[in-house]
């Protein structure tokens, strides 16, 4: 028999629903409003009044965005640290996380205890800097990718994983002549697909949306991230600026506001239609190794 519910109960219930309703609109409106103002012509935009729907509709503003020389560049050097970071991050990690998971390490736990330390201070900006310098860095796709190689955050829950893979599988490639390599990447990693998933969109996500390394790393255009250009672009608050990097075609029926709400939307527009797809892997990821089986 079902338990008849208190009107305290179905009042928390209404209240809840409710509350969470505002929170949803909150976190979704500015999304719409900066879509809508985007799709709208830049010199009606200034009239103001545009909230819930384009009142002049038009593609003025992504064909300003498009044409503007850094964009598609900026774009190849996203699409290219993260397809190459991602790669890298997970093998150096998924590497680093065996040795510490095989019980024979020697000083296992200090290092353990050196990388905990690690997730909770780092050495600040000014030596981080320094030593980005003298290795030489600097103006170089290779800051996006050697930094970024390790997280002990993500070595935690690839170690997780690998103590609970049953001795037995590794035993048995032994007894058939494997060495730890072998084992490594014929047994361990074939059997760690959800792991490797989960880091993979962990840090994929992180690489995607990075815009501070090429702002203190990187002066040269042609290496700049697509976020880095949206925050340089965002940045700007002239419009002579802003226009001097529009074609002339476009530039009467466009606007420095315009031409960021479109900015916005292109380079988010990939990781917001591909996330909702992903969110089941960042949920297991986090629960990796809390329970087993």
């Amino acid at each position: 028999m079902l338990k008849r519910r208190t009107k305290g109960e179905a009042f928390f219930d209404i209240f809840n629903n409710f509350g969470m309703l505002i929170v949803c609109f909150l976190t979704i409106y500015p999304i719409w409003y900066v879509l809508v103002n985007a799709f709208n012509d830049g010199q009606d935009a200034m009239r103001g009044g545009i909230y819930w729907w384009p009142r002049v509709f038009s593609f003025e503003n992504f064909s300003a965005v498009f044409q503007s020389s850094g964009i598609m560049t900026a774009m190849g050097i996203t699409v290219a640290k993260t397809v190459i970071g991602v790669l890298i991050h997970v093998l150096f990690t998924a590497m680093v996380a065996y040795a510490f998971s095989r019980k024979g390490l020697i000083g296992g736990k200090l290092y353990i205890l050196m990388g905990t330390v690690t997730m909770f201070f780092g050495g600040g900006l000014i030596p981080t800097y320094l030593l980005i310098k003298d290795l030489n860095m600097l103006d170089s796709f290779l800051v996006y990718i050697i930094p970024a190689m390790f997280s002990f955050f993500d070595l935690i829950i690839f170690m997780t994983f690998f103590r609970e893979i049953p001795d037995g599988l590794e035993e048995a490639a032994k007894i058939d002549g494997a060495n730890d390599w072998s084992i490594f990447l014929r047994v361990v990693l074939p059997v760690s697909m959800p792991v490797i998933a989960t880091i993979a969109l962990f840090h994929g996500v992180f690489q995607w949306n990075d815009y501070f390394t090429g702002v203190i790393y990187i002066n040269n255009t042609d290496l700049q991230p697509i976020q880095t250009y949206l925050y340089k672009v965002v940045a700007q608050s002239s419009s002579n600026q802003m226009m001097a990097q529009v074609p002339g075609g476009v530039a009467k029926t466009v606007t420095s506001q315009s031409i960021k709400m479109a900015t916005m939307v292109v380079t988010t527009a990939p990781i917001v239609f591909v996330y909702p797809f992903l969110q089941r892997y960042f949920v297991k990821g986090m629960m990796i190794g809390s329970i087993k089986g």
